[in-house]
């Protein structure tokens, strides 16, 4: 199981086990991490898991399209490696993924 990393606003780290074909967001919200709200249950339509991809895992994730796109326009504060955690499915290739979740969703 690849295991994620969130890194909260104030610095504090927590390493998840996330299953293949689960949602970054929803490797969150299953073990209690502070920061992705997730408000809609991951259907992109609150904006409330926003996180920052970290910058040396950005291209592998990939950036935001469609409807995601839209939503980051009304998130606080979005920054280039902005996305909404409910549409990064995790894969093999995401283990060690390291996300950073903004002061805002506090």
């Amino acid at each position: 199981m690849p295991i994620i990393h969130y890194i909260e606003a104030d610095g504090s780290e927590y390493e998840a086990d996330v299953s293949v074909g689960s949602s970054v967001m929803q490797g969150a919200v299953d073990n209690m991490i502070d920061g992705i709200l997730a408000e809609c249950g991951g259907a992109c339509r609150c904006g409330t898991c926003h996180c920052y991809v970290d910058e040396g895992w950005y291209e592998q994730v990939g950036g935001p399209e469609g409807v995601e796109k839209e939503m980051l326009e009304m998130v606080v504060d979005p920054q280039d490696t902005s996305r909404l955690s409910c549409q990064i499915k995790v894969t093999e290739a995401l283990d060690g993924l390291v996300v950073r979740l903004p002061q805002s969703q506090y």
